[in-house]
């Protein structure tokens, strides 16, 4: 094995040309300097990008917003027609009646089937586990 040539032409390594004249508590100075600078750094661009997602999901939930408001007028105005359709057939206040008891028998059912998603949600309990275990770990003796 051979060492590497390090004659006159030979251009010097800058780190160790500052390994050899700084010392340990200045470098180790320099490097945790430069780890926070890095940390402040990623927690800016971290916040730059939070920020960007949330301006485009608030634009999305806004145009979702106005979609619902549409569809509900759409449905409400085709309920009218409907209603007023029938109404020409049997009368007025049956075809109301009908209308009424089919958003009745619809409202019963999401509200059904709501009531089931919502009995199925368990909330965080992986992270409830672990944020138990915090308290003991911090104490004296504690163990992991």
């Amino acid at each position: 094995m051979s060492l590497p040539y390090s004659g006159q032409g030979a251009v010097p390594d800058p780190a160790a040309e500052r390994a050899r004249t700084e010392g340990l508590g200045q470098l180790l100075g320099e490097v945790s300097r430069d780890l926070s600078t890095l940390i402040r750094q990623e927690v800016e661009l971290a916040k730059a990008e939070v920020t960007d997602s949330a301006k485009k999901a608030g634009k999305g939930a806004g145009l979702l917003g106005g979609a619902g408001v549409a569809g509900y007028f759409a449905l409400l105005f085709l309920s009218i027609c409907v209603w007023w359709a029938l109404g020409l057939l049997i009368g007025n206040a049956w075809s109301a009646l009908i209308i009424a008891v089919i958003y009745g028998v619809v409202a019963a059912i999401l509200a059904s089937r709501g009531r089931t998603q919502l009995k199925q949600v368990e909330g965080m309990p992986q992270t409830t586990e672990t944020v138990k275990e915090i308290p003991p770990t911090l104490k004296p003796g504690g163990t992991l």
